[in-house]
C-alpha cells in the first residue's frame, strides 16, 4: 500500500510511519498542505494521512484541493484535537475519516484499514 503523510512535524511523520509500517510498503511525505496536491499527483497514494494544522496551507484546504482534482482520493484527516465541529469541517472538505492523533499503534492502523 502507498501512503502519503502530510504533516509539518518531522518527528510526528516518523512516528506515523513507524506505526503503520506493517500496512504500507511505499511512503511519500510533505511538510505542508501547499505541497500536498503536487505530491499526490506524482505519487498517487492509496491513502493520504493529512494533518489539519500546518503553517502555509492547512490540511482542510489541502484535502479539498486533492478531492477536487482527484475525487477518488482517500484522505484521512489526522488531528490532535477532537470535536464534532472539527469532524464536520473535515467531512465537508472531503475527508473519508477523522483520526485523532494518539501514541498507540492500533489507533493509526484502525484509521487506515477502515
Amino acid at each position: 500500500m502507498k501512503v502519503m503523510i502530510v504533516e509539518d512535524n518531522a518527528r510526528v511523520r516518523k512516528m506515523i510511519k513507524s506505526f503503520i509500517a506493517d500496512l504500507a510498503d511505499d511512503f511519500s511525505e510533505c511538510a505542508d498542505g501547499g505541497e500536498a496536491l503536487e505530491m499526490y499527483r506524482r505519487s498517487r497514494p492509496d491513502v493520504v494521512l493529512m494533518d489539519i494544522e500546518m503553517q502555509t496551507v492547512d490540511g482542510l484546504t489541502a484535502t479539498r484541493s486533492i478531492k477536487t482534482a482527484f475525487p477518488e482520493a482517500r484522505v484521512l484527516v489526522v488531528s490532535q484535537w477532537d470535536s464534532p465541529a472539527l469532524r464536520q469541517r473535515a467531512q465537508s472538505a472531503g475527508a473519508e475519516a477523522f483520526v485523532v492523533k494518539a501514541r498507540r499503534k492500533s489507533t493509526a492502523e484502525d484509521g487506515i484499514r477502515h
